[in-house]
């Protein structure tokens, strides 16, 4: 089992569901950042949270495991979005 140091840029982060909730830009301290373009979770209507268009952040204690290319965490994508950190651009 990998954890928090294993991760990379680029790495697609889901939620414990599978479902994709973003992709890795950088670590920044105990915070993943995702990028830009893709944070933000495509709702069920197929339309992507109000969220989109800028970094957001998701906390070390939401990684359960980090599996290939892949970070899973703790909390279904629905769920972990609730506790995902705005960047301040």
């Amino acid at each position: 089992m990998a954890g928090f140091e294993d991760i990379q840029e680029h790495m697609e982060v889901i939620g414990a569901d599978g479902v994709h909730v973003g992709t890795v830009d950088r670590i920044e301290g105990d915070r993943i950042k995702l990028t830009k373009k893709d944070s933000g979770v495509e709702l069920d209507d197929g339309q992507t949270s109000d969220h989109a268009g800028h970094h957001h952040y998701i906390s070390k204690g939401l990684v359960a495991d980090v599996e290939g290319d892949k970070v899973r965490l703790s909390a279904n994508a629905d769920v972990a979005v609730t506790f995902e950190e705005e960047g301040g651009e």
